[in-house]
């Protein structure tokens, strides 16, 4: 029943501390400073999307075009409440956003991944299976070269070309 209530749509800079508490309600996501989520809801507006429930936010995903590859898609956070998981909607908010005039020109979505984050690994998997479009994964930033021991290594997942007609 929450699934039909939910509304998608572009994010606008009043969203950024709704934005900021579910993140923090969604672990392991890192959590941004607020001027962050300020930004990633005015900055980036047309490549994220939020989702609300009864006017309560229960889905955000920030994103955006890569300046040196205007093809592709950055998917930067994905957060799904823990009242909305399981009804597909990372999926159709990913599906929103690739939708819209700012993305005709992207034919890639790129993310990163630590090994452990099953769920995100099996969204991207559902997503390029939806796209007809391989997956492909190396290290972007190494546990120990970028991190200094202090986080997992994240893990650059690529998908494409999208076969945007499948989706």
């Amino acid at each position: 029943m929450l699934e039909q209530n939910i509304l998608l749509s572009s994010p606008h800079s009043t969203d950024g501390y709704a934005v900021s508490q579910l993140i923090n309600r969604c672990p392991p996501l890192d959590t941004n400073s607020r001027y962050c989520n300020l930004l990633q809801c005015s900055h980036f507006d047309n490549t994220s999307v939020i989702a609300k429930a009864n006017d309560q936010t229960v889905g955000f995903i920030s994103g955006y075009i890569l300046p040196q590859a205007v093809n592709t898609l950055f998917i930067w956070q994905v957060a799904v409440d823990s009242a909305a998981r399981g009804t597909g909607l990372a999926q159709r908010m990913i599906q929103h956003i690739i939708e819209r005039p700012a993305c005709n020109d992207v034919s890639h979505i790129e993310t990163t991944i630590t090994n452990d984050n099953k769920a995100s690994w099996a969204l991207f998997e559902r997503i390029a299976k939806n796209y007809g479009a391989p997956l492909t994964s190396s290290v972007m930033f190494d546990r120990a070269e970028h991190f200094a021991g202090a986080h997992e290594t994240e893990m650059l997942v690529r998908i494409g070309p999208l076969n945007k007609g499948n989706a």
